[in-house]
């Protein structure tokens, strides 16, 4: 077996391996399966997220799920539910969120799934605004947006999230310019159905413009408020980006992240701390004059060969087995010299790479996702999350760290390298830590302030009470970005002990709850988990044995790490106020 020849033998295997994951997009791709299953027709449902699992490996049953076509489906559909005080939740095309905000309560429970509400239903030029339906994808918001030549700034980098299911959780691109980075910032009217009471049909159209107070409360919503019917948005003219990668030595991270957001428009950095590099996007608009129609097709997100995401996750699973840390970090090294050869999937005119900078209009280069483009019978490829394959599978820790803190959360960080050379190889795996600018938004669940949002990616074992390679430092990593700097999770990732009191950093809860009590007094829309997160019911984290190991407790006794293998509940190493599960032998 290539897996266990010499190590010359290892790494030549392996560079073709990542040559194979980076080049290969074939025609035939196996799209996402539907988060939905039932075992009848839309009866005795479950649902899950495009990964196939909730972070506490539970799985969510409902009763039913019905796909509303139109406004006034929706209505119907919410008003029957109400009148019988039936627990309700919406589900989306591809339901991308990590946490379990799909998941309703009770035997009874219902799901609306957006996925037929995909139409985009006005485009007024003039006004430079867009009317969509909510399970629009990003994809196609982008598409025909420019088609009437116009452009929405700023996005997240994945397109296959609906337009409903992205504002809720607050999802983003990347700026410290202008309103910001965030989708929903960019809102000029929200349509949004939720239960009413008896003399007034049991469900009620909530019409909000700018300017409403009510607005600041359904722009990131959770859910809870109801199911969103439309969105309006404001755009721009669109527009040409300049765009190139240059990588340096991450010695001046802390002093160079502030102001690199503020000199380029759509900044952002990828940093691989254990190679000790930093690669700077500097992301500029230019004259729609300028000569160029390059392309964005970031690699990771293309479709990629069935039997090369096997062979990458056994190698990975071997290696964790193993503790093979300069396993881990001479292939890390290889994928991340592979991105850089090839510029991270851009290309300058939609097939080549000549060099930087690629010049490419604001549809072609903001956001990617070639993965979902496939044909339903084929199994040849998929994209590398899928759970039907024997592909990448991991925990994903996001939030955001305010400007006037981060050099110091850099710098702890740094630290802990220095302590454990290797220790973040595993990350750079996954593309090393991306790092995103966003500011502080309107919306009540939004930013509170100008930040770096840091989005870290990294390996999980199908087996629960598995301790990971390096556990305390990526767990001490997750304390100091949450509690010792105050970091604010992104609603739609993390796993739980992410949001174990986050409503309390929000300076406007009370607001959002007066606005969700006034919008679902009976809770309908709510859940176990919505009602956890909003510090309404207690339960966030799960105190067992083993919860550490998958992110549902912060270790407070040896049992809740793994004993039996050696892992240990310690004080942090730079932070001695976390609690993490330590190897002690």
């Amino acid at each position: 077996m290539p897996l266990l020849c010499s190590k010359s033998m290892y790494l030549e295997q392996f560079f073709r391996l990542n040559l194979l994951v980076l080049f290969i997009y074939l025609v035939f791709c196996t799209p996402p399966e539907d988060p939905i299953q039932c075992s009848s027709k839309n009866t005795n449902c479950t649902i899950t997220n495009s990964y196939g699992i909730f972070p506490d490996r539970s799985l969510c049953h409902a009763a039913e799920v019905l796909y509303p076509t139109s406004e006034e489906a929706l209505v119907s559909i919410v008003a029957a539910a109400t009148r019988i005080g039936r627990k309700m939740k919406v589900a989306t095309r591809f339901s991308h969120s990590i946490p379990k905000l799909a998941c309703p309560d009770g035997q009874d429970g219902l799901l609306i799934s957006t996925k037929f509400l995909n139409h985009v239903l006005r485009i007024d030029v003039a006004a430079m605004t867009m009317t969509v339906e909510t399970g629009v994808t990003l994809k196609q918001l982008i598409n025909e947006a420019a088609k009437a030549g116009l452009a929405l700034p700023y996005t997240p980098y994945w397109w296959g999230i609906t337009i409903g299911g992205l504002i809720s959780t607050g999802a983003h691109g990347s700026t410290l310019w202008g309103k910001g980075s965030a989708v929903h910032d960019y809102i000029v009217e929200l349509r949004i159905v939720s239960p009413a009471r008896p003399e007034n049909g049991y469900a009620k159209v909530w019409r909000l413009k700018e300017g409403d107070e009510d607005l600041k409360a359904a722009k990131v919503s959770l859910g809870v408020l109801g199911v969103i019917s439309q969105v309006t948005f404001k755009l721009e003219p669109l527009f040409k980006r300049s765009i190139s990668y240059l990588t340096n030595t991450d010695s001046d991270l802390g002093d160079q992240v502030v102001k690199f957001g503020q000199q380029h428009e759509f900044a952002d950095i990828t940093w691989n701390p254990s190679q000790h590099k930093a690669v700077y996007r500097i992301d500029d608009r230019v004259s729609t004059n300028t000569s160029g129609n390059g392309l964005y097709d970031f690699t990771p997100f293309r479709p990629t060969a069935t039997i090369t995401l096997a062979l990458l996750r056994t190698t990975e699973e071997i290696q964790e087995s193993s503790s093979n840390a300069d396993g881990k970090c001479t292939v890390a090294e290889s994928v991340t010299n592979s991105l850089k050869a090839i510029a991270y999937g851009l290309t300058n005119n939609g097939i080549f790479f000549t060099g930087y900078p690629v010049i490419g209009y604001q549809n072609r280069v903001q956001s990617s996702g070639s993965c979902l483009d496939s044909l339903e019978d084929a199994r040849l490829t998929a994209c590398p999350w899928d759970p039907r394959v024997n592909g990448e599978f991991y925990h994903q820790t996001t939030f955001s760290i305010g400007l006037n803190v981060v050099k110091d959360f850099i710098k702890d960080v740094q630290t802990l390298i220095e302590l454990e050379p290797k220790a973040l190889c595993g990350i750079e795996l996954y593309n090393g830590i991306l790092m995103r600018y966003v500011k502080a938004s309107s919306a009540y669940l939004g930013k509170q302030e100008d930040a770096v949002d840091f989005d870290i990616t990294y390996y999980r074992s199908k087996d629960p009470l598995a301790p990971r390679l390096f556990q305390d430092i990526l767990e001490e990593i997750e304390q100091l970005g949450l509690v010792k700097y105050g970091g604010l999770p992104h609603w739609g990732k993390n796993r739980n002990l992410a949001f174990d009191g986050v409503i309390n950093k929000y300076k406007n809860t009370g607001e959002f709850l007066k606005v969700k009590e006034a919008y679902d007094s009976f809770g309908l829309f709510s859940s176990e988990w919505t009602d956890q997160v909003l510090g309404l019911k207690f339960g966030v984290t799960k105190l067992k044995e083993g919860c550490a190991l998958e992110g549902l407790c912060i270790c407070s006794q040896d049992s809740h790490c793994a004993p039996s293998k050696g892992y240990f509940c310690r004080p942090g190493r730079v932070y001695k106020g976390a609690r993490v599960c330590t190897r002690l032998s």
